[in-house]
């Protein structure tokens, strides 16, 4: 039995109406998708099944806007959640669908970018002076836009497009054209955002963007790359970002391997691999998951606000998903395995206007001309990629002593050995944890009591609570809006968990942090506070608050804490500092009314004054505290949860038992 003729079918979907999609993911063969597309409003309302209860197979196009399902903000396009319910299902050879599919060049006019160069550098300014300088995170991701208008019938313009990605684009995870009424999107995406199959969850953070030099890339040039500082500490960040989300949905918490090389045409990137074990729904994990902070930045919600500050259009689809929903025949769990790349590296073709979005991320040492330049790179890969502009000459061979002997392919130079041995020395600077397979099983040192986690947005307390998890703690996270005076006062640990911002304003979220350590202090309970909350925590103790001279945003610092020395990941743009040399505090507390926002009640004290006297280990030069202990407290300015914290879990491990 011979399958469907390939220049027959793409020819049929060339002339028709009908919506559809091409997928090429597995290197032999392209997906074709067709079926009728339904719009939804949530992610819950995705038509897994018909009405008859049967599983049925979803593409989904998920725009950015989604990011309001967690309440985050953004500027709201009214970009549709589009559901491609798929009847039929045809995969052709790849080296056949390549050859039936269309190729003359599309023609561009008036290209460029919607914000000029000089303009985005000045952009990349301001966030660093305004947004990390000031703590409201650790990186960031601003897009523009490139834009040019298109002459062509778009059906046309998507298939001629996918085929020169096919043709001419390597290492894409997913290549792919989805046609819908009135909107096309034709990509290549080099990166997995989440995955979901047999109950293993994956996630591929992909970070540090390497423009090959013309001529093409070699292992000298790489190397100087994968030792720069910037683009190392960069991808580390979105480690960290996307361990807090495989906390929040995998039992296990997340295990990373990597580093690796993801090898594109025009570019190489970094990369790790993150899996874990999850029994939620696939949608229920891509919601807990949106979106990746390789293009939003963390923390996550924070990066939404900067995002709404400083982008002056909405985002449509890019740093979306595109989600492919496959039933998997399971009769108990989940029924639907799911496939979502990230929506970057991708075309988008709309009433012949052509839209390219891209974007760099912005950490405190970035360079304004250097993301630049690597938004410049990043729209050159499309653009090159679809025969929109000349495409870089491949490096010239070596010539060969035996003409006539056959040419062996280019070895990947990921399989270098001085680059694999540079790869692999990033992870002697990383927490152990993480490595290792991890399922806490109740039985670490602390079994028995009860932990409560407040979240101040960030969540680095999901993964706070996995490794408290391992410690044998019961452990909740609530977030600082909702946690009422019965949480605070019942559990046996509270850690006041981290979060963006200056520690020192009187938002509602600071005042109610400030009423979670309060609360703890006053009434001797062991209290654990982490980041902001140290910071507010040594300024309740009469400890000055100041900015630091330059952020220490992804930082990682031996520093000596109570005896021993640990090397430690630090995310802070406040410290706590006292003089140099310092190491006892005598704090005398006054009795004072702490407000119990949101319940409206307020915290009797006792009348007063309270003797807490503060061991601190601060900086022997400038003062900075990186962490204090007390009765029955005990604070750590940076993450001890952070891949960074190489000796975190000892270090966690210590702090909780003096609490306690």
């Amino acid at each position: 039995m011979t399958g469907p003729d390939p220049s027959s079918l793409l020819r049929d979907l060339a002339d028709g109406t009908a919506p559809f999609a091409l997928i090429a993911r597995d290197g032999a063969t392209v997906e074709v998708l067709t079926g009728d597309v339904v719009d939804v409003d949530l992610l819950a309302d995705i038509p897994l099944t018909d009405a008859a209860g049967v599983a049925r197979e979803i593409l989904a196009l998920v725009p950015y806007r989604q990011v309001r399902e967690r309440g985050f903000v953004c500027h709201d396009d009214a970009a549709p959640l589009r559901c491609l319910v798929i009847d039929e299902r045809v995969s052709l050879p790849r080296a056949e669908a390549v050859a039936s599919l269309p190729a003359a060049p599309i023609a561009l006019a008036g290209a460029g970018f919607d914000i000029a160069d000089e303009e985005y550098a000045d952009i990349v300014r301001r966030v660093i002076a305004e947004e990390i300088g000031r703590g409201e995170g650790a990186n960031f991701v601003i897009r523009r836009d490139f834009v040019a208008g298109v002459d062509a019938d778009p059906r046309i313009a998507a298939l001629t497009w996918f085929r020169a990605l096919l043709e001419h684009e390597k290492g894409a995870y997913w290549t792919f054209a989805v046609v819908t009424d009135g909107h096309i999107a034709v990509g290549a995406s080099p990166e997995a955002h989440v995955s979901a199959k047999d109950g293993i969850v994956t996630m591929n953070p992909i970070s540090g963007t390497f423009r090959h030099p013309a001529g093409g890339a070699t292992a000298d040039t790489l190397a100087e790359f994968l030792r720069s500082r910037k683009e190392t500490e960069e991808l580390f960040m979105v480690v960290d970002e996307e361990l807090k989300m495989m906390s929040a949905v995998c039992s296990d918490g997340g295990r990373i391997t990597g580093p690796h090389l993801k090898e594109m045409s025009r570019l190489t990137h970094t990369e790790y691999m993150l899996r874990g074990r999850s029994d939620l729904d696939p949608r229920d994990i891509l919601r807990e998951t949106m979106f990746a902070p390789t293009v939003t930045g963390s923390p996550m919600q924070n990066a939404c606000t900067v995002i709404a500050r400083h982008e002056s259009t909405p985002r449509g689809y890019y740093s979306g998903v595109a989600a492919l929903f496959t039933p998997n025949g399971a009769t108990e769990g989940p029924t639907h395995d799911l496939d979502a790349p990230i929506l970057i590296r991708t075309a988008y073709l709309v009433d012949g206007r052509l839209r390219v979005p891209v974007g760099a991320t912005l950490v405190r040492h970035s360079d304004p001309y250097g993301e630049v330049g690597e938004t410049h790179g990043k729209a050159a890969g499309v653009l090159g990629a679809i025969g929109a502009i000349p495409r870089d000459a491949a490096p010239a061979a070596p010539a060969a002593a035996d003409p006539d002997a056959p040419v062996a392919p280019r070895r990947p130079l990921g399989e270098d050995p001085a680059i694999a041995e540079l790869l692999a020395s990033r992870n002697d600077r990383l927490a152990p944890f993480w490595m290792n397979p991890q399922d806490p099983d109740g039985s670490g040192p602390f079994a028995g009591r009860t932990a409560l986690v407040v979240d101040a947005e960030d969540r680095f307390t999901t993964m706070l609570a996995h490794q408290l998890r391992h410690l044998g703690l019961d452990t909740r996270i609530v977030h600082w809006s909702e946690v009422t005076d019965a949480e605070i006062d019942a559990a046996d640990l509270v850690v006041s968990g981290p979060g963006p911002g200056d520690p020192r304003d009187d938002s509602p979220r600071m005042s109610a942090m400030r009423r979670v350590v309060s609360r703890r202090l006053y009434s001797r309970s062991p209290l654990l506070a982490v980041c902001l909350s140290h910071q507010i925590l040594a300024d309740q103790l009469g400890i000055d608050l100041e900015p630091l001279a330059q952020p220490h945003q992804g930082l990682q610092k031996s520093v000596h804490l109570f005896g021993e020395d640990a090397s430690i990941g630090f995310y802070n743009t406040f410290t706590a500092r006292v003089a140099p040399g310092t190491t006892q505090r005598g704090i005398f507390l006054e009795s004072i009314t702490v407000s119990a926002e949101p319940t409206g009640a307020s915290l009797p004290v006792p009348q007063g004054r309270i003797d807490l006297p503060a061991e601190v280990a601060a900086d022997p030069e400038t003062g900075d505290v990186y962490a204090m202990r007390g009765r029955d407290f005990a604070s750590v300015q940076g993450h001890l949860e952070s891949i960074l914290s190489r000796d975190g879990m000892r270090t966690l491990e210590r702090l909780i038992a003096h609490a306690l």
